[in-house]
């Protein structure tokens, strides 16, 4: 082929940039190695034009367990790091409740911005207590998985908060694999259990692995109350701290606050 083909044949063409997918919002998450679920109902959740959400995965034992959960804590802000290099991040999220709790809010923040400086934060149980408190929920039944130590630890961690745990169930299945597969029905039956009773405000459903954003609005309709997740909640606050403020409805109760 001579140089003059070469030429005809091959073209460098003109362009023009634009904001891209995030114009309006860059979410960060940092997702569990043995999580099914968050990503599954985050693209749902955060399904808005200009809004895109960019994930991690860090290593975590399938076991949940206090000393596991204390694990992660090195682990946080390498995970976070390799999220859009370079790029604006308006918001990173965190997704694990019960380590948020074992190893505290602010420590988990902390490690988020020893790589991402200022940037707004979010984990399961931060976006719960403002998502319950926008609700006007100060009495709330809790679902979760946990081993009793765990939500023992939970019910503590909200009620110094000023979020009054009066009602409590849990599957109490320590396999984190086999909590993502918990189904539908048995989700629908026991937060109707708990959350019936005339001393509960609403119900908050702790676990990223719990599966319950395509049926929330639904249970919220049996239940006459509020019902929110960690996955649910934190989609919410996320958006939320990143200016997304439109009210969805379809979503449940929360997404209209």
């Amino acid at each position: 082929m001579d140089t003059l083909e070469s030429a005809e044949r091959y073209v460098r063409l003109d362009f023009s940039l634009d904001e891209g997918i995030s114009r309006r919002a860059a979410i960060g998450l940092v997702v569990l190695a043995t999580d099914h679920t968050i990503e599954y109902e985050w693209r749902k959740l955060l399904a808005l034009d200009g809004v895109g959400f960019y994930e991690s995965r860090i290593a975590n034992s399938a076991e949940i367990t206090p000393e596991t959960l204390r694990e992660m804590d090195t682990l946080i802000a390498p995970g976070v790091a390799v999220i859009r290099p370079g790029e604006r991040l308006d918001v990173v999220a965190f997704g694990c409740t019960s380590a948020s709790i074992v190893l505290g809010e602010e420590t988990v923040m902390e490690r988020i911005r020893e790589a991402r400086p200022n940037v707004a934060c979010t984990t399961p149980i931060t976006a719960a207590r403002v998502g319950l408190n926008a609700l006007g929920a100060r009495r709330i039944a809790l679902l979760t998985p946990y081993v009793r130590t765990i939500n023992e630890s939970l019910r503590d961690y909200l009620a110094h908060r000023g979020i009054d745990v009066v009602r409590m169930g849990s599957f109490e299945h320590s396999n984190d694999n086999e909590v993502a597969r918990i189904d539908s029905e048995s989700m629908r039956k026991a937060i109707l259990a708990i959350g019936r009773h005339d001393d509960v405000d609403a119900v908050f459903v702790s676990c990223t692995s719990l599966r319950l954003a395509d049926q929330i609005t639904s249970i919220e309709g049996e239940l006459a109350k509020p019902v929110t997740s960690s996955n649910h909640a934190m989609a919410w606050h996320a958006l939320r701290l990143s200016n997304v403020s439109e009210k969805l409805p379809q979503f449940g109760r929360l997404f209209t606050v």
